[in-house]
């Protein structure tokens, strides 16, 4: 993934969990909003409470390697953070692929949850 498809400054974060629709399973959260850009961004997430830094940084890698594995599913103008839950500790990599994938299929769709 390149750097320009990152989010990377703390408070879009911020104002993409505090004023965006998300979508949840038992693997990840994943909270989308508009951007004004002609492309997609992500951010990925992993809290401390998961691991030390080597296993943060391990899964946010493998969480890239599948936003990349997984660019036709992506609309244009859309921020994505994708904050990791504890079930993804004990799973294989196809199991996370195919739960980030129902994820973003409810994101086209238009299933959402949405914040109030």
């Amino acid at each position: 993934m390149k750097k320009q498809f990152r989010v990377k400054k703390k408070y879009e974060f911020e104002n993409i969990i505090k004023s965006s629709n998300f979508v949840k399973n038992k693997f990840f959260i994943i909270y989308y909003n508009k951007n004004n850009l002609n492309y997609y961004r992500f951010g990925v997430s992993v809290g401390k409470k998961l691991g030390n830094a080597v296993f943060r940084n391990k899964y946010k890698r493998k969480i890239r390697s599948i936003i990349d594995n997984n660019k036709k599913y992506y609309q244009n103008n859309l921020d994505y953070i994708i904050i990791m839950r504890k079930a993804c500790i004990d799973c294989e990599f196809s199991v996370l692929q195919e739960n980030y994938i129902k994820l973003i299929e409810i994101i086209n769709k238009g299933d959402i949850y949405e914040k109030k």
